[in-house]
Formats: structure tokens, C-alpha cells, sequence
């Protein structure tokens, strides 16, 4: 149950720093929040390796870095330049509701590329877990206070949300590749984390600094309480939870390791409540208990 286990703690780290993402994002913008928090989540990793691999760079193949680096273009580069893209589009009630999409297109790329072929309960408890993920996200629709979109916006917005949740997906799956792709030796979770995010990060820059974000990127690191929530969430996210995600995907199988980690709707219920104090509707708590059934039939395949 290591795999399942570390993509359920995946989750809870997502949510955590989807708090501080959405505070930081307010102040510098989700794009260039993006982009500083790839290039620090670089350095804690490069801190980890070199502390508890006693290697500043991962020892791999030359297989093995393109897999990982295609893993990270794909998952981190483009997966998240989408979501951001939707969420800007269509809020981020809509995204998330497509990005519960991807554990199917993990699932599907498992079978294509792995030859996985999840068992008939672990399909089960993926169909569930699913449903009760996207009742929760329907739940809020009419008290979120999001506007009519228009056709063109909807569309792009549904476009831009497919790729994210095609990239998540798809991105699992290659970094699954990178890290069996060497047959004497399977990659450490942390040295596959590494390798996915210096090209994750390499390519969100590029696409930064080929946009014309240079401006926006200077202004942003100016606004210091924006770095630090930032660093917050550079470390829940692309630091922690991405290691929990690799270990999730190496002890794990691919579809069921996505499934896992597209949890953090259910799990941020009780957060806000805390929190905020807001209170979730019954469509809510039920599409929560489906949730954690699906979760509690995929531990038991």
C-alpha cells in the first residue's frame, strides 16, 4: 500500500498548497507564481539529493533523463500552463471538474504504453471515486458566483482544461517510463522529482521569457509577501508532493496513483471549514462518502 498511500498524502499536499497558490497568485499572478515556484522547488530538490543522496545530479541513463525530461515538459510545462490558462478562462470550479479527467487519460496511456491493465474492482473503485470527486465539484457551481461564459471563452476555457488534465495524466505515465526504463535499476523517487522539474522549470521559463513575461516576472519578485507565500507552496507542492506523486507511480499503478491524487476537492472540504467557516451542502458530504468508498476499494485491490 506504499504507492496508494503516497498518492492519497499527494492529495492532501496538493491541497494544502492550492491555499497558498491561490493567495500568492492574487498578489503576482498565476503564471509568473508558476514560474518562481518551479525554480524553487529545483533548488529544495537539488538540497534534498545532495543531503540524502550524497549527489548534487541524478546518476541516470541518458534514456532515462529523456523520459523524465519529456515527463516534466509534458506533466509540468504544459499540463500546468493549461490549468492555469482555465483557470483564468473559466474559474477554477470548471477546470477542476475537467481536470478529474485525468486519471482516464492515465489510465489509458498505462495500457498503451505499460501494458497495465487495471484489475475489474480497481476500474470500480476508480468509476467511484471519480463520481463522488465531480459531485463535489458540481456541488458549489451555483454559489461560486461565476459569471455566464461566453461560447468562445467556454471554449477555449474547455480546450486549454483538456490539456491540462491530457498533460497530468499522460505525464504520470511517462515518468512511470523514466523510471524502469533502465532495466538494472529503477530510479529513486527523489532523483525521478528532480529530473521531472528541471525540465518542467526549463520550459516554463522559456515559454515566460518568449511571451514577454520579463516585466511581469521582475514586478513580481519585488512583492515579498507573494515570495514567501510562495515558497510555502513551492515546498507542499513541487517539492513534497511531487516526490509523493513519483513514489505513488513507481509502488503504484498508473491509473490508480492519478485516481488518488485527484482528491484534493473532497479533502479540501473540511480545510474551508475550518478555515473559512464555510459549510458544504449535503451534495457535497455525499459526493465526499462516495469519494472515500472508491478510495477504500482501491486500497483493497
Amino acid at each position: 500500500m506504499i504507492g496508494e498511500a503516497a498518492a492519497v498524502a499527494t492529495s492532501c499536499l496538493f491541497t494544502i498548497s492550492s491555499i497558498f497558490f491561490t493567495s500568492a497568485g492574487r498578489k503576482i499572478g498565476p503564471l509568473s507564481l508558476n514560474a518562481y515556484r518551479s525554480v524553487m522547488a529545483v533548488g529544495f530538490l537539488l538540497a534534498a539529493h545532495l543531503l540524502l543522496i550524497e549527489s548534487f545530479l541524478p546518476v541516470a541513463t541518458n534514456t532515462q533523463w529523456f523520459w523524465m525530461g519529456l515527463s516534466g515538459i509534458v506533466g509540468l510545462g504544459i499540463g500546468d500552463s493549461g490549468l492555469f490558462a482555465a483557470y483564468v478562462l473559466m474559474g477554477p470550479r470548471r477546470t477542476l471538474l475537467l481536470q478529474a479527467l485525468s486519471p482516464i487519460f492515465a489510465t489509458v496511456c498505462a495500457y498503451l504504453m505499460l501494458g497495465e491493465i487495471p484489475r475489474s474492482l480497481a476500474m470500480i473503485g476508480i468509476a467511484i471515486t471519480l463520481g463522488g470527486v465531480m459531485l463535489v465539484i458540481l456541488e458549489g457551481e451555483k454559489h461560486s458566483g461565476e459569471l455566464p461564459l461566453s461560447r468562445k471563452l467556454k471554449t477555449y476555457g474547455v480546450l486549454f482544461g483538456l490539456i491540462s488534465a491530457i498533460g497530468q495524466g499522460v505525464g504520470l505515465v511517462l515518468a512511470k517510463v523514466g523510471i524502469y526504463s533502465n532495466p538494472a535499476m529503477a530510479l529513486n523517487p527523489l532523483s525521478a522529482t528532480l529530473m521531472r522539474m528541471i525540465l518542467g522549470a526549463f520550459s516554463v521559463w522559456i515559454v515566460m521569457l518568449l511571451g514577454g513575461r520579463l516585466v511581469e516576472l521582475r514586478k513580481a519578485v519585488s512583492n515579498r509577501k507573494a515570495m514567501g507565500l510562495t515558497v510555502v507552496a513551492a515546498i507542499a507542492g513541487p517539492f513534497l508532493g511531487v516526490t509523493f506523486s513519483m513514489v505513488a507511480v513507481t509502488h503504484a499503478q498508473a491509473g490508480v496513483a492519478q485516481t488518488l491524487m485527484s482528491l484534493s476537492p473532497v479533502i479540501i472540504i473540511p480545510v474551508v471549514w475550518v478555515l473559512y467557516r464555510q459549510r458544504t451542502s449535503w451534495q457535497g458530504t455525499i459526493g465526499a462518502l462516495i469519494a472515500v468508498i472508491g478510495v477504500s476499494i482501491l486500497f483493497l485491490v
